[in-house]
């Protein structure tokens, strides 16, 4: 079955790169949702129209779309920072405190339309680190483009003190929760 990643994220292309040949057909969906939505179910939201937008685009209906979303939560969301001021704030309010990383993910099969949406959700708690180790880790440029303004498969691991949970999901993409779902819903073994 054609397999279809609904993103161009660099990071979850070479995680489903090591497990099944696929192509990369990244959302054009702008990512609104409601205030209202509990956080598990604005990252689910967006995965959800994330697949359903590559959905419609691709014509042939044969594919096996996957898409997913990321978010940090501490008190908010902290969204991909808009600048490094902003960044330096998100890492401000961080730092020595425990937050969580929750992946949504939606896994959809355009030949009968079977569609699975979930989310996983992992605890991280940040060192205590002063505003230079701050400003050091921004001038490597890892928080540009990352939820909470940082990247634990980067410089990031220095921040982080201890993760409880899934660590391939604060990279962005679960691929064990995602692996159990096409094997369970959709047949699909990632070991073959």
């Amino acid at each position: 079955m054609r397999i279809v990643l609904a993103s161009k994220s660099p990071r979850r292309i070479e995680i489903l790169s090591k497990f099944a040949e696929f192509e990369s057909i990244p959302s054009l969906v702008e990512e609104k949702y409601s205030k209202r939505l509990k956080p598990r179910e604005i990252a689910m939201y967006l995965s959800l129209i994330k697949a359903l937008d590559v959905e419609e685009r691709i014509k042939e209906k044969n594919a096996l779309i996957i898409s997913a979303d990321t978010i940090v939560v501490l008190d908010e969301i902290l969204e991909k920072p808009k600048s490094r001021e902003e960044a330096f704030c998100f890492l401000q309010k961080l730092k020595g405190r425990v937050h969580k990383v929750i992946t949504g993910y939606t896994i959809l099969n355009q030949k009968n339309l079977k569609k699975i949406t979930d989310f996983e959700e992992t605890k991280v708690q940040f060192g205590n680190y002063d505003n230079s180790f701050i400003d050091k880790y921004l001038d490597k440029n890892e928080y540009i483009d990352k939820a909470g303004a940082y990247a634990i498969q980067g410089y990031g691991k220095l921040l982080v003190k201890k993760i409880t949970g899934d660590y391939m999901n604060i990279v962005g993409f679960p691929i064990y929760s995602i692996s159990q779902h096409l094997k369970n819903d959709f047949n699909i073994d990632l070991m073959d």
